[in-house]
């Protein structure tokens, strides 16, 4: 039978689900210096991409060999292309994977490693560039374009906040004025429980005419197989909708012949469909085949199957749940996708179960935004531009004076410029750390996260801190928040880490790479003087522990006791394992001079570097000791002189 009736688009997303990636910002990043060096080299500078599948392969090729990718792709060419298919959605490179403007000055921000707040929304210059290619970048829904990022501002300057089933669910299905108005209506429906978002996303499809005339189709036909893959509007091929048949077959029997022994029958037809899932926790109060086969009506749940008495409400039933789960299994794929280019601009907050934005950018989207979506379903003519905000709306202009007005309103304040309302704002991001810290930083969570670290349980590392930085930078953000609980919470922690943080305090890597300490500064107090503490952290072990770790942990410690002149400092330096070589050199410096080497008359005699394993910050967690008594352990520990073999169980373990 032929596909008389089409598919269409629904939604929208941001990049493409090919280019969903580990380590976000670190990706792209490398990406645009692989393209950058491909394209420089004399065999491609004159080639075309589009089109030219040995380009492509090349390309994929040269991929491999720089490790950006592993193992080998059946089909190079489209591989290559997925692999960059999202950056040129967002702008940052051409069509035909050359770098653009806009493109070109993020990799100058990466070289550089300059990620400073050189801003008025004091976000990280790779951020900031972000949030100007996402207020540019746009979809094409079935011939109707949408910018994504423009309609989120919008949306959440009328609801304030979306939950996350909101934000996966609802937010993707606005793709013109007219269905962006009617989610907002159903937002705000839906938190008054007067309307659920399945009814949302249903209405929302049947006011689709394609969706409307599949529907009318399939109730006033015999149901086929045919006809279950022309109702079903497969985007791919319509063939994957076959198992369809037999699950409608099995709850026809159960619901309308009232056959309640045909359930377990139900159950395994959904094995047969991709998003089966989603119809057994539809359908059944149980996940147990075993269950249902002892007892079916038991496990059987109320449904809108429940409640039909005759084929035409079956089928409607039927048609509708089909869809749903459908539209749902795609948002919900689209997810993750659209989280992480959203969270490259750094000003929305995804904490809580909500998606709002940060209070600076809050305010003036805010202010602007019935302005702004003036822009939302217009395509942009200087997406691959670097723009500055005011080129890329006219409406984009900073009113301090407005931002402080909200500011004030929203923390109950009353600051009068943009350096009060900031320092204000930083004291409301304290807040949200030590709400962080409590829910996701628990001792618990730290003791488990550093066996996770011990073991290289990368997974589940990455599952409960972020998927957007390596190992190595979450076990150094892991050690800072370590090091501030123990230091009771004071001192700027989020100026001591040298890492770059997301809008939601989690660490993200830059494929540059950063500083590889913590400076921790203290105040002097009745148990130690004034100093700074260099807490330096690896996950190298044995032969590479001593030859990565043992010359730039003792340069980095006497360049800063030079730069500062305060000998009190010292480094403490963290790692899973600690090879005995490593403690002798760190155990060494105690005697050995550190020189300027612009200035020889510039020197320090001594340098105190404290190794310190996992194993033992383990047992400090479980026993709330505190930095001011670990102090007095490192000191007493500096002075001894216990050879290193024996030097850190007698002096740190059994101490600690």
């Amino acid at each position: 039978m032929p596909n008389e009736i089409p598919y269409k688009s629904f939604c929208w997303a941001l990049g493409t689900t090919s280019f969903r990636t580990k380590d976000f910002n670190k990706t792209i990043e490398e990406q645009l210096a692989l393209l950058n060096e491909f394209w420089e080299l004399p065999e491609n500078q004159n080639a075309n991409w589009s089109g030219d599948n040995d380009t492509q392969t090349r390309y994929y090729d040269f991929m491999k060999e720089k490790e950006f990718v592993v193992g080998s792709a059946n089909n190079k060419p489209k591989d290559a292309r997925e692999k960059t298919s999202g950056l040129v959605d967002i702008g940052i490179i051409d069509g035909n994977r050359k770098l653009t403007e806009a493109g070109t000055k993020l990799l100058e921000i990466s070289l550089s490693n300059d990620f400073t707040t050189d801003n008025f929304f004091q976000i990280p210059r790779d951020s900031f560039l972000y949030l100007r290619q996402l207020l540019k970048t746009y979809n094409n829904v079935d011939g109707t374009v949408v910018r994504p990022f423009i309609v989120l501002l919008y949306v959440l300057s009328k609801v304030g906040y979306l939950s996350s089933e909101e934000f996966t669910y609802l937010l993707p299905l606005c793709t013109s004025d007219e269905y962006t108005e009617q989610i907002i209506d159903g937002i705000r429906a839906n938190r008054n429980h007067s309307v659920s978002v399945d009814d949302i996303i249903i209405n929302r499809l049947l006011e689709m005419d394609n969706y409307q005339a599949a529907l009318d189709k399939f109730l006033s036909n015999t149901v086929t197989e045919n006809l279950i893959c022309e109702v079903g509007l497969n985007r791919k091929s319509r063939n994957y909708d076959k198992p369809y048949l037999r699950l409608y077959n099995e709850l026809y029997s159960v619901f309308i012949e009232n056959d309640s022994s045909r359930l377990p029958f139900v159950y395994s037809a959904t094995k047969r469909i991709n998003i089966g899932k989603w119809w057994r926790k539809y359908l059944f109060n149980t996940a147990s085949e075993r269950a249902i086969g002892r007892n079916p009506v038991v496990c059987l749940k109320q449904t809108a199957f429940s409640d039909v008495s005759n084929e035409h409400q079956f089928k409607k039933a039927f048609f509708k749940i089909m869809h749903l789960f459908k539209a749902k299994a795609t948002l919900s794929d689209y997810l993750d996708l659209n989280r992480r280019y959203i969270r490259t601009t750094d000003i929305v907050l995804f904490e809580d179960g909500t998606v709002k934005l940060d209070i600076l950018p809050k305010h003036f989207f805010n202010s602007v935004a019935d302005e702004l979506y003036a822009y939302a379903y217009i395509p942009c003519e200087i997406l691959f531009e670097d723009s500055s905000l005011e080129e890329i709306a006219d409406c984009l202009v900073i009113n301090e004076e407005t931002v402080i007005d909200g500011v004030n309103a929203e923390l109950g304040i009353n600051v009068t410029n943009i350096d009060e309302a900031r320092n204000a704002l930083e004291d409301e991001r304290y807040r949200r750390l030590q709400h962080l810290i409590d829910t996701k930083f628990s001792d618990e969570n730290i003791i488990t996260l550093l066996g996770y670290f011990e073991d290289r349980n990368d997974t589940e590392i990455k599952n409960m801190v972020t998927e957007n930085a390596d190992i190595p930078t979450i076990f150094e953000y892991v050690l800072g928040i370590f090091w501030y609980k123990i230091s009771e919470r004071q001192g700027k922690i989020l100026d001591y880490m040298k890492l770059s943080l997301d809008a939601d305090l989690l660490p993200k890597t830059h494929a540059a790479g950063g500083e590889a300490d913590i400076v921790y500064e203290y105040q002097e107090t009745e148990y130690y003087p004034a100093h700074s503490l260099l807490i330096e952290a690896t996950l190298a072990d044995s032969t590479n522990q001593r030859r990565m770790e043992m010359e730039p942990v003792s340069r980095h410690l006497g360049r800063h006791l030079l730069r500062t002149g305060n000998l009190n400092s010292y480094c403490v330096f963290a790692t899973t394992y600690l090879d005995i070589n490593v403690i002798a050199d760190f155990r060494g410096r105690k005697n050995m001079p550190f020189y300027d080497t612009q200035d020889y008359n510039r020197s320090v005699d001594g340098m105190k570097i404290i190794p310190l394993q996992t194993s033992e910050i383990k047992r400090i967690v479980n026993d709330d000791k505190k930095y001011c008594e670990l102090y007095q352990i490192f000191k007493v520990a500096y002075d001894s002189e216990l050879p290193p073999h024996n030097w850190y169980e007698e002096s740190i373990v059994q101490k600690v």
